[in-house]
């Protein structure tokens, strides 16, 4: 996982490792972990694995996938 901006706010991390089956279990672990704050960034963020936009929470993740979370940006 790579965190940006207010994700990694959020987190209190910029990168952290996390196994997980699913896209959906992944950030449902992740909210857990960070709190409800984390979850929050979640809901509204964009999800790139590989660098491609995904949304399937039923989307089987490599073992070392790398995922990037994309919150709202402000400006342009």
């Amino acid at each position: 996982m790579r965190y940006f901006a207010a994700a990694a706010e959020a987190a209190g991390t910029q990168s952290e490792q996390v196994p997980a089956e699913d896209l959906g279990s992944l950030l449902d672990q992740l909210a857990e972990l960070h709190g409800a704050g984390l979850g929050r960034v979640l809901s509204r963020s964009t999800v790139l694995i590989e660098g491609r936009y995904v949304s399937d929470r039923s989307l089987r993740l490599g073992q070392d996938a790398v995922l990037d979370v994309l919150p709202p940006f402000a400006g342009g």
